[in-house]
């Protein structure tokens, strides 16, 4: 299979963001399988190119119920949501600028996967060290991530993995291990939580460094019975347990089809994904290629079939105009601020099940508000920021235009219109332009017509 136009677009589109003119014309031409090993490639070599917030880099704050007062832990309290501002900034700083947005896109599937709170951990600087983990497993083994998230300080805190003691079990983590992070519902009984949180016990977190530690006086080393199988499992052996059963590798290919094709998987084809997953040694991106390189990734059903995220149409409209800001540390806080107004904010997921997407993100108030974004945006254009002070929002709409053989200042013709209505959006417009719309004021309607929402 050769790559036209349309199939370039729609792989850069799943896969990262969806891709300006210029961005988009390497990819024509290309066969998929080369296309796809081009993104995977570039994805599992990127490194972020932005250094990440100065407090990531500072000694481990003192823990809220340390503190002495409730006048420094307030203090606290407004340090950590500006920290966790900033560095949900940074972070889609990365996504807008990477030449590799596959990378971005898989740490935050896995942010969602293994969903985690700043709320309750209460330390933007141990959710930083979490994404830096979700960052080195992101295309790399899922055994190997999943054995690290379950020693996550963060994780440890949040599903009260640091609580589970052998004389007082906490089946927290263990019922979500099971049910949203390697198997699905239906798929274990209470008896094999109530084993694995026996597995689990004994782990702790020392705030003042932040680390997890296994305290053997904490931890049940009797035998315990999971699956059918006895043995003194502790967390390794539980989670490797998890992973032998058979619906594992069904469930995270699932994840991973609803997230890059389409809402309802394809059982064949999501077989054979799940089988090069386990197959593999549970290599994510093997799984990923398989997934990308099937006929039900590239069928016309899977085109247009999904919603974009907030991250995806705030950070993903200004890669796909190709907007820049002028130098400003603070120019992508609007962005991350606009995210969390349409139900998106970075670090904060709403629970564990993280944010469910797809149709949840859209309803009466949040599609005013999307295009409420993308009208600032374009406002801004002119004007010269997203928000009153928030730098300068550069766009050259005859260069965006001229791939497409347009021109800001003249009305294009059937042929061209369409080629630029293409560009901007997965499926064809539900308000057609009104004729003598050119330029700036035609990008504008079209990234307000509701065909904009999809990808």
């Amino acid at each position: 299979m050769t790559l036209t136009e349309s199939d370039a677009r729609h792989l850069l589109t799943r896969t990262g963001f969806v891709p300006s003119p210029q961005q988009l014309a390497p990819w024509i031409g290309l066969s998929a399988e080369a296309a796809v090993d081009r993104l995977i490639d570039a994805a599992r070599a990127a490194r972020p190119l932005h250094p990440p917030p100065d407090f990531t880099r500072e000694p481990i704050r003192t823990p809220l119920g340390q503190l002495p007062d409730e006048d420094a832990r307030k203090a606290a309290r407004q340090q950590a949501r500006r920290d966790t501002l900033d560095l949900a900034a940074w972070w889609l700083q990365e996504m807008r600028d990477t030449p590799a947005p596959l990378a971005e896109r898989m740490v935050l599937f896995w942010h969602n996967h293994f969903a985690t709170s700043v709320q309750k951990v209460q330390s933007p600087q141990g959710m930083f060290i979490q994404q830096q983990l979700l960052r080195t497993h992101a295309l790399g083994s899922f055994a190997a991530l999943l054995h690290g998230i379950a020693r996550d300080p963060a994780m440890l805190i949040y599903l009260d993995g640091a609580a589970n003691k052998a004389q007082a079990p906490n089946e927290n983590f263990a019922r979500e291990v099971m049910e949203l992070f390697t198997l699905g519902e239906g798929q274990y009984r209470e008896q094999d939580i109530q084993e694995a949180a026996r597995a689990f016990s004994g782990w702790t977190v020392d705030r003042a460094d932040w680390s997890a530690r296994l305290r053997p006086r904490l931890h049940d080393g009797g035998s315990k019975t999971l699956f059918g199988r006895s043995a003194a499992y502790d967390a390794d052996g539980a989670l490797d347990q998890l992973l032998a059963q058979p619906a594992a590798a069904r469930f995270i290919a699932g994840k991973l089809w609803r997230e890059f094709v389409s809402p309802v998987p394809e059982p064949a084809t999501l077989e054979r994904v799940a089988a090069r997953l386990r197959d593999s040694g549970w290599r994510i991106d093997a799984a990923l290629r398989e997934l990308l390189l099937s006929d039900a990734f590239w069928a016309p059903a899977a085109r247009a079939a999904l919603i974009k995220s907030p991250v995806e149409l705030t950070v993903g409209t200004l890669r796909q105009f190709d907007a820049k800001f002028d130098a400003n540390p603070d120019a992508m806080l609007p962005i991350a601020r606009a995210s969390a107004k349409l139900g998106q904010s970075l670090f904060v997921p709403p629970n564990v099940k993280g944010w469910p997407g797809y149709t949840d993100w859209i309803d009466s108030t949040t599609l005013l508000e999307r295009k409420r974004f993308t009208e600032r945006l374009f406002r801004g254009v002119e004007m010269g920021g997203v928000e009153k002070g928030g730098g300068g929002l550069r766009f050259d709409a005859d260069a965006w235009l001229a791939p497409l053989g347009a021109h800001a200042d003249r009305e294009p013709d059937a042929a061209t219109r369409a080629r630029i209505e293409m560009a901007v959006l997965a499926a064809p417009p539900v308000n057609p332009l009104p004729a003598g719309t050119v330029g700036l004021s035609m990008l504008r309607a079209l990234s307000l017509d509701p065909a904009f929402q999809l990808k």
